[in-house]
């Protein structure tokens, strides 16, 4: 029998392999990979493909949750992807899901260089929420530069499996 692994160690062996390692590998039952266009219907494409993954990993509770974070964050990916359009050849938006019971890792890539930055919620506006949202539905969230360009910015979420 396999001991626990915290989720902290997850992270830092992950960090060790590399988001641009795993992003590029297609996994097996425990990862999910899934390029996406820069446009606006990606959002859906990203929500369909979590829930789908999340139902087969036997995880459906972390549906709207993971949903909602992969929103946000796909929407960031397709915006600074139009500002990064000359390098999205080379570093597409790619959603990844990687199961690292009982947790559940989330990573959203664009080619962007630009660090996600907190800002103060405005909730009236329609913009300067999502990295608060991200925050308060993960258990922990942060970003990774890529080795060949862009970044990688993730959260990890805590299933009841």
């Amino acid at each position: 029998m396999l001991e626990p692994v915290s989720a902290a160690h997850c992270l830092e062996v992950t960090r060790e392999v590399g988001f641009g390692r795993l992003l590029r590998s297609s996994g097996g039952e425990d990862s999910t990979t899934c390029p996406l266009r820069p446009q606006a219907d990606s959002v859906k494409t990203a929500r369909d493909v979590t829930r789908t993954t999340l139902r087969q990993w036997g995880l459906p509770e972390l549906g709207d949750d993971v949903s909602l974070v992969v929103s946000e964050l796909v929407t960031n990916a397709v915006r600074y992807a139009s500002y990064s359009a000359r390098h999205l050849e080379e570093h597409p938006i790619t959603l990844m899901l990687l199961l690292l019971s009982p947790h559940v890792l989330l990573a959203v890539s664009d080619p962007s260089d630009e660090i996600p930055r907190p800002k103060e919620p405005d909730f009236v506006s329609e913009h300067g929420r999502g990295l608060y949202i991200v925050e308060t539905y993960s258990k922990c969230w942060g970003w990774d530069a890529l080795d060949d360009g862009g970044k990688a910015v993730w959260a990890l979420f805590r299933g009841d499996r």
